[in-house]
């Protein structure tokens, strides 16, 4: 089962709702080696879904002690898809080391 973590908006319920359909049980976390940032969203279907029009983003670090902190979801390899068509082009999937050990997928800057 895939795991994916989320810093940003896949964490609001209304975005689960309207791309997954149901609500994700997550649990807190933190993104190892990454330090936030923002990002203008131009997608209006996705802007819909957030409400927003500014995304947070991630980018690598060059301090490996950074860390942004999320949930980590266990989702099935369809809802993975389907995270995938909500996320636009200005994000690449990758996986990455969580402060719990685990890895996990997540959206970073393209």
């Amino acid at each position: 089962m895939p795991k994916l973590f989320s810093y940003g908006t896949l964490q609001q319920d209304n975005v689960q709702l309207a791309t997954f359909g149901h609500l994700l049980r997550g649990r807190p976390a933190q993104l190892v080696g990454f330090k936030l940032d923002s990002l203008e969203i131009r997608d209006a279907e996705v802007v819909r879904a957030s409400g927003k029009t500014h995304h947070p983003i991630v980018r690598l670090s060059e301090n490996p002690q950074d860390c942004v902190a999320g949930s980590v979801f266990d989702i099935s390899d369809e809802e993975l898809e389907l995270a995938d068509r909500y996320e636009v082009d200005d994000y690449q999937r990758v996986e990455a080391l969580l402060d719990t050990g685990e890895r996990a997928w997540v959206y970073i800057a393209a």
